[in-house]
C-alpha cells in the first residue's frame, strides 16, 4: 500500500523538526524561508538572543508572550524601553527571567536601529556578507553534515559584537541565518527545501 502524502512529507521533512507540532509548523512555514521584512528579523534576532543556552523549542512556544512583552516586536517601542520596563518584565512577564538577555533585547534595538539607518535595512546589512548578496543554499543530507556555526558566522558575530549587540555569538548567528533564510541548510531530500 503506498504511503499518503503526509507521511512522504513526514519521513522527509529534517529531522530536528520531530513530531512536535509547533517544530513542525515552524520548520514547514517559516525556517530557511527569506526574511526581507526588518520588523520580522528583529522578531528572530529577540527570540534567537533569548535562546542562548536554552532549547529553540523553549523560546519557540513563549514566542506569543514576547511577542507581548517587546510590543509587537515595534523597534521604536522597544529601543526606549527603561530600567522600570526590565524589571516589569522580570517581575511579571512570562518570558525568560534573565536580566541580561532583556537589557541585550533593548540594547540590541538600539543598535538594529542603527544598522539599519546605515544600511537601509538590517537585511541590506545581512546581505553585504553573502556572495552576490544572496542567500547560500548547502547540500546536507544528513543532520550531521549541519554545522553549528561558520567562517560566515563568525565574521557576522564579530561585527555585530563590535556594534554593540550582545548574546549574539556564532552560533546564535548561524541559527539566525538559517531561521531567516540567508542560509538554507533544509536536507537535500526535505520537501521545504525550495519551498
Amino acid at each position: 500500500m503506498k504511503n499518503s502524502k503526509k507521511e512522504l512529507i513526514d519521513e522527509k521533512r529534517c529531522g530536528w523538526a520531530g513530531s512536535d507540532p509547533i517544530y513542525i509548523k515552524y520548520h514547514d512555514e517559516e525556517w530557511g524561508k527569506e526574511v526581507t521584512d526588518d520588523q520580522k528579523m528583529f522578531e528572530f534576532i529577540v527570540l534567537e538572543s533569548a535562546q542562548a543556552v536554552l532549547s529553540w523549542i523553549t523560546i519557540l512556544k513563549r514566542r506569543n508572550v514576547y511577542k507581548n512583552a517587546f510590543a509587537n516586536f515595534d523597534l521604536e517601542k522597544v529601543s526606549k524601553m527603561t530600567e522600570k520596563d526590565v524589571e516589569r518584565l522580570i517581575e511579571e512577564g512570562e518570558i525568560i527571567h534573565h536580566r541580561g538577555k532583556i537589557e541585550a533585547t533593548i540594547i540590541n534595538t538600539q543598535h538594529f536601529l542603527e544598522i539599519k539607518k546605515e544600511f537601509g535595512s538590517f537585511c541590506d546589512y545581512l546581505k553585504s556578507f553573502l556572495p552576490d548578496d544572496k542567500p547560500i543554499v548547502y547540500h546536507g543530507k544528513t543532520l550531521d553534515e549541519i554545522p553549528a556555526s561558520t567562517p560566515l558566522s563568525e565574521t557576522i558575530a564579530k561585527d555585530m559584537k563590535k556594534r554593540g549587540f550582545k548574546f549574539f555569538g556564532p552560533v546564535i548567528c548561524y541559527a539566525h541565518l538559517q531561521a531567516t533564510g540567508y542560509i538554507n541548510d533544509h536536507l537535500e531530500e526535505c520537501p521545504f527545501k525550495y519551498d
